[in-house]
């Protein structure tokens, strides 16, 4: 049986006794070089980025300018102020009879809309079907948004057995009501 050993150069371990001595050449940098080579490296970063968005824009929009000055490419784009129309509403399934004031409000859906009383500053919400009003409820302002995930939401809410809670969120306010129901 041969064994076979690998060689090994004792001149090359004897590079390591100066371990020690290893950082004598080094130079200090100072905070201030720091912070200059780190703004150099991320302006670079900068130009990168900048270089990427002009390319896709000149693939969206071309190279050239459009006779509309809003839509030529260096132009910011413009964020639309509201997608969907104040008028619109929110459509609310109503599952019970609801007792508001001497008018009594049948099962069924219904578009609610918010109402600012500028005379007596008191909140309301209206309920129409179709485009017929239907009565209208008020409402206490309130910051609660209900763990709600939109910001657009009206909801019915069991309460007791003999109110309902409305709880209704605008882009303007959010509110709540206690409404009495017959079933």
């Amino acid at each position: 049986m041969m064994f076979f050993l690998p060689q090994v150069n004792a001149d090359s371990w004897d590079d390591f006794a100066n371990v020690d001595r290893m950082w004598d050449g080094q130079k200090s940098i100072t905070n201030k070089e720091f912070e200059q080579v780190m703004e150099k490296l991320e302006e670079k970063e900068k130009q990168k980025e900048e270089k990427q968005v002009k390319k896709k824009r000149k693939k969206l929009f071309g190279g050239g300018t459009t006779l509309h000055k809003e839509l030529n490419p260096d132009d910011k784009l413009n964020e639309f102020e509201s997608i969907k129309p104040k008028e619109e509403g929110i459509v609310l399934n109503v599952p019970v009879s609801l007792v508001l004031g001497k008018d009594v409000l049948e099962k069924g859906y219904y578009k609610v809309l918010p109402e600012h009383d500028e005379e007596t500053k008191k909140i309301y919400v209206s309920f129409y079907q179709s485009q017929f009003f239907k009565g209208k409820v008020e409402v206490v302002e309130t910051e609660e948004d209900y763990g709600k995930e939109t910001i657009d939401f009206a909801e019915i809410i069991p309460y007791n057995t003999s109110f309902v809670k409305l709880i209704f969120g605008s882009l303007d306010f959010n509110a709540y009501a206690y409404i009495p129901y017959l079933e």
